[in-house]
């Protein structure tokens, strides 16, 4: 393995950190962070919504008081009136079905 030979630049005394150098350690280290999910727990789709400044704000606070980020307390916010609107209608819930499966 080659040895990163100083360089002069100005006054400091920089080593080079080469491709060469760098593949080889890069190539032993595990493959690190969050393993990908499966395909069908994967979220795809997306729903924009508009509202008012101090609406968002509120929801932001709303879901930092629960611990939760925005996307994810909307998104549980939703899914619990949807649930208790169909619910009620005595109409099917198509998450439910997902889960119950």
């Amino acid at each position: 393995m080659k040895r990163l030979s100083p360089r002069l630049v100005g006054t400091l005394s920089v080593k080079i950190l080469t491709e060469q150098l760098f593949r080889p350690y890069n190539q032993i280290m595990p493959r690190t962070g969050r393993p990908k999910k499966k395909r069908e727990a994967v979220k795809a789709d997306y729903i924009e919504v508009r509202c008012e400044e101090a609406e968002k704000r509120a929801f932001r606070m709303a879901a930092e008081a629960a611990g939760l980020p925005l996307s994810g307390w909307i998104r549980e916010r939703l899914r619990r009136a949807a649930r208790k609107e169909l619910q009620d209608m005595d109409m099917r819930v198509a998450f439910l079905d997902r889960l119950s499966a």
